[in-house]
């Protein structure tokens, strides 16, 4: 269960950097927020935090769409760009599926 967490937080983490990077404090403070959920042993809590996971895979693809026509546009290679975003975007998506495993979802009763 230790490694499933470690990678949920981790994956916050991820946006986290980004948001920062964007200067948008407010959701900065989510993304650091968000792995306290893990403290509420309640099956809401859990599907918040998978929910918030799906969303954060969805933003980086989103951002990995704009930084690819952005740099097409432009004339600069974008490939090395996407396959890192696509990286951690099924990073982020993985964290949030893992959050769905049984011993997971024992500890978190409804």
């Amino acid at each position: 269960m230790g490694p499933r967490i470690s990678l949920f937080v981790v994956a916050a983490l991820l946006p986290g950097a980004h948001f920062l990077r964007a200067g948008n404090l407010a959701l900065v403070a989510l993304c650091l927020a968000a792995p306290l959920l893990f403290f509420f042993r309640k099956r809401c809590s859990l599907i918040v935090l998978q929910l918030l996971a799906y969303c954060a895979a969805g933003t980086w693809i989103a951002v990995a769409i704009q930084l690819v026509q952005l740099r097409q546009q432009s004339g600069q290679p974008w490939t090395i760009a996407a396959i890192i975003l696509g990286s951690v975007a099924l990073f982020t998506l993985l964290a949030g599926l893992l959050l769905n495993s049984r011993a997971i979802r024992e500890r978190y009763p409804d």
